[in-house]
């Protein structure tokens, strides 16, 4: 699960939802469960943070293949709504770039470790709520 999970939330095209609902289907411990889904995902992210700290645009150009024009576009987004965005971090197709742009116009590390933490971990709690009930 910690490796789907990791991976799923790097830039990498990967889903851990699968792997996640069918461990929870299968008996396993809801609250292990969760720890490992949320712990890896959230380590994840802060691989795209790293990236778009390290390497800023260039790692969206290039690893993503975003256009300037888009990237350009998500940056002003980003400063509009601010670092709360990164509450969205959890959507599948924008949480990823949001990670990595976080990193990119220097969110604070902490700040962005406590969002994406929580926004990462009620997911998770979501998902193993309906899939439970």
């Amino acid at each position: 699960m910690f490796v789907s999970a990791f991976l799923a939330a790097t830039i990498l095209p990967l889903s851990s939802e699968l792997v996640f609902t069918t461990l929870a289907l299968n008996g396993s411990s809801a609250l292990v469960l969760l720890v490992v889904a949320s712990t890896g995902n959230v380590l994840g992210s802060i691989v795209n943070y790293v990236l778009g700290f390290r390497f800023g645009q260039l790692a969206a150009t290039k690893l993503l293949r975003v256009s300037h024009a888009t990237f350009m576009w998500a940056e002003v987004m980003y400063k509009k709504w601010g670092k709360w965005s990164l509450l969205l971090a959890w959507v599948p197709i924008i949480g990823d770039p949001l990670t990595l742009l976080a990193g990119t116009l220097r969110t604070r590390f902490w700040f962005f470790l406590l969002i994406v933490g929580i926004s990462k971990t009620a997911r998770y709690a979501a998902l193993l709520f309906f899939i439970t009930h």
